[in-house]
């Protein structure tokens, strides 16, 4: 396993087709697209901007629940790649007990942010090695500030 880091949601032009991107925390630094639905980029850029809705989404309703439950997200993992479709699986501790279940990346993502402690995420060294990009090191700075700056600059309406 492969640890990364979320380094945010942007839209895909001309497809305008939601890609939540991971990076490699160690080298060779390589990042990992994944195409999500337009309602988990919302919450994933929603939580990213500490955005509160009037009512609870889906991800804050499940974060609220674990807490409720005293169970915590501890880990995300980027399990498989089928056909051009990701895999993920949740590590959930709950007392002494640890729990994995099945889920779609983009809502892993969006628990993920949602959590008070940081929740580790890793991407399996099969899935990274098939679906990672690699980008020379000044590339790479500069594609990481124009990201910054989408990521600024966007709001969740702009996924509707």
């Amino acid at each position: 396993m492969v640890d990364v880091t979320l380094v945010g949601v942007r839209v895909e032009v001309p497809s305008n087709q939601p890609i939540m991107l991971l990076r490699e925390q160690g080298e060779p630094r390589r990042y990992l697209p994944i195409f999500i639905g337009s309602p988990e980029a919302t919450a994933i850029v929603y939580a990213l901007q500490g955005m509160e809705t009037p009512r609870p989404m889906t991800h804050d309703l499940v974060t609220t629940l674990l807490e409720d439950l005293g169970a915590r997200l501890t880990a995300v993992e980027i399990t498989e790649l089928h056909e051009g479709t990701f895999f993920a699986e949740l590590e959930i501790a709950h007392g002494d007990r640890t729990v994995r279940l099945s889920a779609r990346p983009s809502d892993a993502m969006a628990l993920a942010v949602r959590q008070s402690e940081p929740v580790r995420i890793t991407v399996a060294d099969e899935v990274i090695d098939e679906a990672g990009l690699h980008f020379d090191a000044e590339e790479d700075e500069e594609q990481i500030e124009e990201f910054r700056e989408f990521l600024d600059q966007i709001s969740p309406e702009d996924f509707g």
